[in-house]
């Protein structure tokens, strides 16, 4: 092990005998006492030195035996230790790779606020690499999402549409303009090749459908983003497929639900509910999908890009094993306002789904905020262990 302090923490001492690490209150912490050799020894753990040599400086500096031990342990059950050798061997194949690692390092230091135990960033950032993520919709928000997530290391990010590139799908970050004619797909594969920092994904088939990590849809059609068919998302359900809605109708985007099948409540729980709510939903529906659906949509670049972003921190924060807040949710936006706000979707029991008869026998999914296991297959994260030396800011 080769101990280093979360170098994305600004540090700064409150006083003589207390040290505050970071600046934003969602993850800064005070700790104390810290006496005047031990806040020296704090810039020697930097991840260029092992614990032998650790304890031999400590030695110099005149620590106690047993001192350089204790205080690498609390640092580590406060979450502000990583560990520079750590994360197993794709974390050891992945820091090989230095231009690789050059991009990613922003990721890898926000995956370190959040992994609590040492070596646990660099875990989750190379086991994205073994992830496999489909989109289906190559508009302004599936292409620049699947491009968010290619370029966050998802090792396959696959891109799903019909149809030609339209000037109107064209989005930074997305399509680009010379793109405009060509096929969807092909166009955003390429958009999402030059997104990724490293090799292009390999060719997907049809049998890979069968070990995905993630499902987003991202329709181009309004419709479908206000109001998903439920039939659409039944081979999900039925294989157990996670799978997360986002989109943008009307000015309005949309991020959720994310879906665990049987778990939470899924486009079916939500159509049932609608009706529960409005009797006249059905009736609605059935105009809008019959009408004409060639307008041009009310999805500005603004709103498209936030949506992205929104749904790719979702989608990423599942992924690395955690479960976000669209899980049973759907955060919703307006223009001009851009004020976030989540609807809950709750499981009903009339769906097929059998999420609300789970719910009924006590076996519901963790609420949101708690580590799960991603369907890839990764561990979870640890809880942050709280102490008497430790106040979150």
């Amino acid at each position: 092990m080769h101990p280093m302090v979360k170098p994305t923490l600004r540090r700064g001492w409150r006083d003589l005998n207390t040290v505050q690490f970071g600046m934003a209150p969602a993850h800064a912490m005070v700790l104390g006492p810290v006496d005047t050799a031990t806040g020296s020894f704090l810039d020697l753990l930097d991840g260029t030195r092992g614990l032998p040599h650790l304890r031999d400086e400590g030695r110099g500096m005149g620590l106690p035996d047993g001192h350089v031990d204790a205080l690498v342990e609390r640092l580590a059950r406060s979450g502000l230790l990583d560990d520079t050798t750590g994360g197993g061997p794709a974390a050891d194949s992945l820091r090989k790779k230095k231009a690789v690692m050059d991009r990613l390092r922003p990721d890898l230091a926000s995956l370190s606020l959040v992994a609590p135990a040492p070596g646990d960033a660099m875990k989750h950032l190379a086991a994205r690499r073994s992830l496999h993520v489909q989109v289906r919709g190559a508009g302004r928000v599936g292409v620049v999402l699947a491009s968010l997530l290619a370029g966050a290391g998802v090792g396959e990010v696959e891109v799903r549409d019909v149809g030609r590139v339209e000037p109107w799908d064209v989005a930074p970050g997305g399509l680009p303009a010379e793109s405009i004619g060509e096929r969807r797909e092909e166009a955003a594969r390429r958009a999402v090749r030059r997104a990724a920092p490293d090799r292009p994904p390999r060719p997907i088939t049809e049998t890979d459908e069968l070990g995905l990590s993630l499902v987003i849809l991202a329709p181009r059609d309004s419709l479908a983003v206000h109001a998903p068919d439920p039939v659409t998302a039944e081979p999900l359900i039925t294989s157990g497929t996670p799978h997360l809605y986002a989109g943008v109708v009307e000015g309005t985007g949309v991020v959720g639900p994310l879906v665990l099948p049987g778990d939470t409540g899924c486009a079916g729980c939500l159509d049932r509910g609608r009706v529960d709510r409005d009797p006249t939903w059905p009736r609605l529906v059935a105009q809008w999908r019959s009408g004409p659906s060639r307008q041009v949509p009310a999805c500005d670049l603004a709103l498209a890009t936030g949506v992205a972003g929104l749904a790719a921190g979702h989608a990423l924060a599942f992924l690395d094993g955690r479960l976000p807040s669209s899980a049973g949710a759907r955060w919703e936006t307006s223009v001009p306002g851009f004020d976030w706000h989540a609807k809950p979707v709750w499981s009903h029991p009339a769906c097929p789904c059998d999420a609300a008869d789970k719910g009924k026998k006590g076996e519901r999914a963790p609420d949101n905020g708690e580590p799960h296991e991603t369907m890839a297959g990764q561990q979870s994260y640890a809880a942050r262990l709280s102490g008497t030396w430790r106040a979150h800011v």
